[in-house]
């Protein structure tokens, strides 16, 4: 608490009693707060009516509340809803609301642009600009809720970025979301899906917390060679490295790996690559997840339509669990990044 500027999403008890106490005011203020933040999912200080409006503007002066703002909302293929949101630096980051007829998925970013720069998404094509704030990610989860009218089911943490390289951020917002009420959100982390590029050093953090959150791979090719082709060097490790993170994980969380796999024409969608990524799978007892790859540039193309389908049929000759996201068009809001980046081009 020696920072002056802290933020109200992601506060916790102890926290909000030490200040409301350096202040003066009584502790059971604290359990008033917690209530509008995680239990009403209310991040605005102005409309906790319940509390004093000397508090409220002491809260409003000391603790930042809703630094960011939606500045666009675009729908997407299947229903799916995209949020530009702003921060308070400017700099923007998207959400996505994704229905289904028997859940509400919110997908989160957790950085302002994206180091690891895969070749195909336009989410890392100016690289990082910084990590996000909890405040930042959680404000994200609120604006869904606004949108939405409701907590969702799931949340996936496939936006923007690279969340392993932000844990600290990351891990405090996992904490918050499925905290019991008062802490927290209360979400079952069985619902919550982190998504890594393969990130060693993260990943093993992860096993190491040992909470039962669900991990999603973006494995994308299944040598080293043709993962190269993909995935800059930067933030790269070896396919041999990552299989054994990925098991670390697994027996760490007591939950099976997700393995996401961008299709990309003529690199990485060869059926024999497909019946090696089904046999990995089945080793990890994992599932896998076909993304047919929706184009930034010319250089990385769609795979036709008979190309996915023997690519997924290959696959599922080993793997138990198989399953073929298809993006549809070229809109801004189809693809992770895509809109962001059309922002940035525009400025």
């Amino acid at each position: 608490m020696n920072d002056a500027r802290f933020y109200l999403p992601g506060i916790s008890g102890n926290e909000l009693k030490e200040y409301l106490q350096s202040i003066g005011e009584k502790p059971f203020r604290a359990r008033q707060i917690l209530d509008w933040l995680y239990g009403k999912c209310e991040f605005n200080v102005d409309k906790m009516l319940n509390l004093p409006g000397s508090l409220r503007t002491c809260l409003a002066g000391d603790k930042v509340s809703l630094n960011s703002r939606v500045v666009e909302a675009v729908p997407g293929s299947g229903s799916t809803e995209k949020l530009l949101i702003e921060l308070d630096d400017k700099e923007v980051i998207e959400m996505v609301l994704i229905p289904s007829p028997e859940r509400m998925t919110f997908c989160l970013s957790t950085q302002v642009g994206c180091p690891v720069r895969c070749r195909f998404c336009a989410s890392g094509a100016h690289g990082l600009i910084r990590n996000l704030r909890t405040d930042e990610i959680l404000e994200e989860f609120y604006h869904g809720v606004q949108k939405h009218g409701s907590i969702p089911d799931n949340i996936v943490f496939m936006g923007i970025g690279e969340g392993l390289l932000n844990w600290k951020n990351l891990r405090r917002a996992l904490e918050v979301l499925s905290a019991p009420t008062p802490e927290g959100f209360n979400m079952s982390p069985r619902r919550i899906t982190v998504s890594s590029s393969g990130y060693v050093p993260g990943m093993k953090e992860f096993a190491a917390w040992g909470r039962p959150f669900n991990l999603a791979i973006s494995l994308h090719a299944v040598d080293d060679e043709t993962r190269s082709k993909l995935i800059p060097d930067n933030v790269r490790y070896s396919i041999k490295e990552i299989l054994q993170a990925c098991a670390e994980c697994s027996e760490s969380t007591g939950r099976m790996i997700l393995f996401e796999y961008t299709l990309v024409d003529g690199i990485n969608d060869d059926p024999a690559m497909g019946r090696e990524l089904g046999r990995i799978a089945a080793r990890l007892h994992a599932k896998v997840n076909l993304i047919a790859c929706n184009p930034v540039n010319d250089e990385f193309k769609r795979p036709s339509e008979k190309r996915l389908k023997a690519f997924y049929n290959a696959v599922s000759e080993n793997a138990a669990t198989v399953t073929m996201r298809m993006e549809k068009g070229s809109s801004a809001a189809s693809a992770c990044g895509q809109l962001r980046l059309r922002r940035q081009n525009e400025i």
